[in-house]
């Protein structure tokens, strides 16, 4: 598969270690639970961009932060995902500041790799629909240059995908706010970029996200299909979370 002609999709995702991942999550949860919650998610994750890899020119990734943590993922992660440093540690455009900083890093990382196409998603909604991500691929890889855009209900987006690394996409973004995704679609349009709008999904980031994810498990599910996320649905039958809606939502 030509690399000019593949999306590479990669997960935004630090090392899940107790105390450096999901930590949102604490209290309620320990950071053991969090660090394996957070494994979880990326044992679904990777795995559901590997089954969107067989229905369309996919590479999966994972952009991790901080550096030096590469073993932290050893037998978390789906076959064949590869790694890449994103840890905004290079020399940036101003205005890219927080976060931004790592998404530029992971983009101009992969595209540098040749891929034609690249989507970052975020490592919280494990139960993204294969759907969205096969869709994202093959919007950026059509004729003409554009930037896919996945708004979560928080007011941030789960996707972003590009086929070039347009730092101006991430400069002067107030992050972790309900402007993410507005601000950078107005970005996108000052770029004279078309912009393809996915349907919204959620994070899981808190305990009343972490209900609704369990309200799946229970059989609730959105009429888009979510992925089954086998890994995060066993952890929440071990912690006892699936079928006591109490428990998740204090």
């Amino acid at each position: 598969m030509e690399l000019q002609n593949t999306c590479a999709i990669a997960v935004m995702a630090k090392a899940p270690r107790p105390g450096l991942a999901k930590t949102r999550l604490c209290p309620p949860l320990q950071p053991d639970h969090a660090a394996q919650l957070s494994a979880a998610f990326l044992r679904d994750i990777t795995e559901n961009i590997a089954a969107a890899a067989r229905v369309a020119p996919i590479h999966g990734a994972v952009a991790y932060a901080p550096a030096g943590e590469e073993r932290a993922f050893d037998g978390h992660l789906a076959n064949g995902t590869a790694l890449v440093l994103a840890d905004g540690s290079l020399s940036m455009p101003s205005g890219i500041d927080g976060f931004g900083r790592a998404l530029l890093h992971a983009a101009q990382a992969l595209f540098a790799r040749g891929y034609g196409a690249v989507c970052l998603v975020n490592s919280d909604s494990p139960t993204l629909p294969t759907s969205l991500l096969i869709k994202s691929a093959q919007a950026l890889l059509g004729c003409g240059e554009r930037v896919v855009l996945g708004p979560a209900d928080d007011g941030g987006y789960y996707l972003i995908g590009m086929n070039q690394p347009h730092a101006h996409l991430f400069a002067d973004i107030a992050w972790s706010t309900e402007t993410v995704a507005a601000a950078t679609r107005a970005r996108a349009v000052a770029l004279r970029l078309d912009v393809v709008t996915l349907p919204t999904w959620f994070d899981v980031d808190d305990m009343g996200s972490l209900a609704r994810l369990t309200a799946e498990a229970n059989g609730l599910a959105n009429e888009l299909r979510p992925y089954a996320a086998p890994a995060t649905m066993a952890w929440l039958s071990r912690s006892l979370l699936v079928g006591d809606m109490s428990v998740a939502a204090q």
